[in-house]
């Protein structure tokens, strides 16, 4: 019959179930053109980036 070493703290447990919580990174709306993109990226339609002109936007491309 198998005996545990030393008792595993409720803290311990917690972390240790935190990581099956995790959702990955959430996308948010482009404060420039409102399209979803992820944070701390450039925008992929607009090319806005913190507020300035980074890349060509897509439309001007084509």
């Amino acid at each position: 019959m198998a005996v545990q070493q030393s008792k595993v703290s409720k803290m311990r447990v917690r972390i240790r179930r935190a990581a099956n919580r995790y959702r990955g990174v959430q996308p948010t709306n482009c404060t420039n053109c409102q399209a979803p993109c992820l944070p701390h990226r450039v925008c992929r339609e607009c090319g806005m980036y913190d507020g300035k002109q980074v890349i060509a936007p897509k439309a001007a491309e084509a």
